[in-house]
């Protein structure tokens, strides 16, 4: 059964949930991002759907400037554990994101909204 989570930065809508896999449709509105964060466990493979935006990368532990790689519909990316990334929409954003089931592994380092559970690097 589909579900849909709000968030500050615009909604998940989780479309599968098994034991193995999960499947997201992430909607970003313009001029909002997620957080910049690294998973121990979960792995992610995302889609770009609609909207362009920008994928901001580095690797634990932190030392120098975060990459910036442009995405547009049709972009790819694989994020294995420990990879640090945020999402930014430049206009409204949608993406498919399938991941392992690890839901509640979210380690955020920065966070403009103020969400519980941010870390510092």
């Amino acid at each position: 059964m589909t579900r849909f989570v709000e968030k500050p930065w615009g909604q998940e809508e989780i479309f599968a949930e098994t034991p193995y896999y999960v499947g997201k449709i992430l909607t970003v509105k313009a001029g909002h991002a997620l957080s910049l964060q690294y998973h121990e466990r979960k792995i992610e493979t995302m889609r770009v759907l609609a909207g362009e935006g920008e994928l901001h990368l580095g690797t634990l532990p932190l030392t120098g400037p975060l990459q910036v790689v442009a995405i547009a519909p049709g972009s790819v990316f694989h994020l294995e554990p420990r990879t640090v990334h945020r999402v930014v929409a430049v206009s409204d954003l949608t993406i498919l994101e399938v991941s392992t089931p690890h839901l509640d592994d979210v380690v955020r380092l920065e966070d403009r909204y103020g969400r519980e559970g941010t870390n510092k690097p």
